[in-house]
């Protein structure tokens, strides 16, 4: 009896609630930081891309886009192996330190890039800034007036370069897929491995082997085979390689076993490593050849729409309708497997409209000089 009431005295004491309402903050704190690490990547590396996409011919850029984003993966691969030892020693709370350093130091050599750039006279923006002068009389309006002017530029690019419309709607079905298959591989995970440093262990080894696969694709793989290989050709081929590995995980019949059906982790998980892998390597070289050959407007533009928007959207909207969905009942693997097909074939009609509208690599050399000469 006496025991029963301590333990009555202990859960409505004081410090027990407080504690309570700490970890609800923290988890609202940790999510607010994932999010804004979400749209702080995606927005510097669009930046990173988007510099060195002004600066090489499309030649260029099909030879070194690729060994470029291959040191990023080094790097990657290097930190995520890590993750587990860091969380062994330190914790969680030392493994966000740790990123919060790398991330100063992410911000400290960007500048110094910039700054070299504006240096030696091949600043990117530079052109941005001349066109902005030239056009100061007519951008004397009130800020409402400055972002409708925005939206209507960017509807009138995407009117004129179908190419960029193609590829916006493009990167919401990639982003879509991507996100499921994120959520389904992170559901499967909790089952599996129910320890949390064991799974922030996990999660850095697969992170760890997505890079090491993406680096030996743009080192080995995609720089030899550039000179033969067409862009459109690596647009469809992806999303075909995604249904067929989506169908297999919701309809496991097709693939002959005699289990009894159910998604393990291997499963779920390779397919995650294949749609990362490529979305690293292959996705991120194609997506600035896209870029290259257009005017300084368009990829200005472009880049500012969908780069941010585009893939923001894209997760967002995959998001709310996994929560929508989850409100009217359980959302488990099996349900998940399914919706990674249907997304993965939205994906695969994006892409071919995208294949089939981009140039191929002789068209786009030729516009590139043309632009230039027009300069």
């Amino acid at each position: 009896m006496c025991g029963d009431i301590g333990a009555v005295q202990c859960t409505n004491c004081p410090l027990v609630e407080s504690n309570a309402s700490l970890g609800m903050v923290a988890k609202y704190v940790v999510g607010a930081l994932f999010i804004f690490r979400e749209s702080y990547v995606q927005l510097i590396t669009s930046q990173h891309r988007s510099f060195i996409s002004s600066v090489l011919t499309p030649n260029q850029s099909s030879k070194w886009f690729a060994p470029i984003s291959g040191l990023t993966s080094v790097t990657n691969a290097f930190l995520a192996m890590g993750v587990g030892k860091l969380s062994a020693v330190w914790g969680l709370h030392g493994v966000l330190a740790v990123a919060a350093v790398v991330l100063g130091c992410s911000v400290v050599f960007a500048e110094m890039a910039y700054s070299i750039a504006d240096k030696n006279g091949f600043n990117p923006a530079d052109e941005h800034y001349r066109k902005q002068k030239a056009n100061n009389s007519t951008t004397k309006n009130n800020t409402n007036n400055n972002e409708e002017s925005l939206i209507t530029k960017a509807r009138d690019v995407f009117a004129r370069v179908p190419t960029l419309w193609a590829l916006f709607c493009e990167i919401l079905a990639c982003q879509g897929l991507s996100t499921v298959l994120n959520v389904l591989t992170v559901t499967k995970v909790s089952e599996v491995i129910p320890d949390d440093t064991e799974r922030a262990d996990w999660m850095g080894k697969f992170f760890a082997s997505v890079n090491i696969l993406s680096c030996v694709l743009q080192f080995g793989i995609l720089p030899a085979t550039s000179s033969f290989t067409e862009p459109s050709m690596l647009w469809k081929g992806m999303p075909m390689v995604m249904l067929v590995m989506t169908c297999l995980l919701a309809f496991p019949k097709l693939s002959g076993g005699s289990g009894n059906g159910d998604l393990t982790l291997n499963m779920v998980a390779s397919a995650f490593l294949v749609m990362k892998t490529m979305e690293f390597s292959v996705r991120r070289m194609l997506d600035e050849m896209v870029y290259v050959p257009l005017d300084y407007e368009s990829r200005f533009l472009g880049k500012e729409v969908i780069g941010v928007l585009g893939y923001r959207f894209g997760k967002s909207a995959a998001s709310l309708a996994l929560s929508a969905m989850s409100s009217f009942g359980a959302v488990g693997p099996r349900e998940l497997s399914y919706f990674t097909t249907g997304a993965a074939g939205l994906w695969l009609g994006t892409a071919w409209r995208l294949g089939n509208l981009v140039p191929t690599r002789a068209q786009a050399e030729e516009a590139y000089k043309k632009m230039k000469n027009e300069r």
